[in-house]
């Protein structure tokens, strides 16, 4: 059969926020109002560990208050993704992308949420 491989992994980009769905099924999905931290980092998948150096994969990790959150491979980023972090209060894509250039297998915050959003009171209904 020939054509291309099927795709590991989906990432949707909306309005509302950034989905990833998992070729096992799985799925992250974060609101983008729910977003108050951003970091870039990589991870190496070479058996034995390669030399020090880029990772073979970088990825942009969208965190929430409760340290959940959607993980983003760079190369499934497209103009959608990066105009919508732009949305994020004072988001520096210079450093998001000098961030994407260096990066390590650590991760690196390259943004933070000013304020992050207070948790809901607890509502009791009648």
């Amino acid at each position: 059969m020939h054509g291309n491989p099927v795709p590991d992994t989906y990432v949707y980009v909306t309005e509302e926020g950034v989905t990833r769905h998992y070729a096992d099924g799985s799925v992250e999905a974060l609101a983008w109002e729910d977003v108050v931290e951003v970091r870039v980092g990589g991870h190496g998948d070479q058996d034995p560990p390669g030399p020090p150096g880029p990772p073979e994969d970088v990825f942009i990790v969208l965190l929430d208050r409760e340290g959940e959150g959607c993980v983003v491979p760079h190369s499934a980023t497209d103009a959608s993704f990066l105009a919508r972090l732009r949305y994020l209060p004072d988001f520096d894509l210079d450093r998001l992308s000098t961030a994407v250039a260096s990066a390590r297998s650590d991760y690196v915050v390259v943004w933070r949420s000013p304020e992050p959003p207070s948790p809901l009171p607890d509502l009791e209904y009648d």
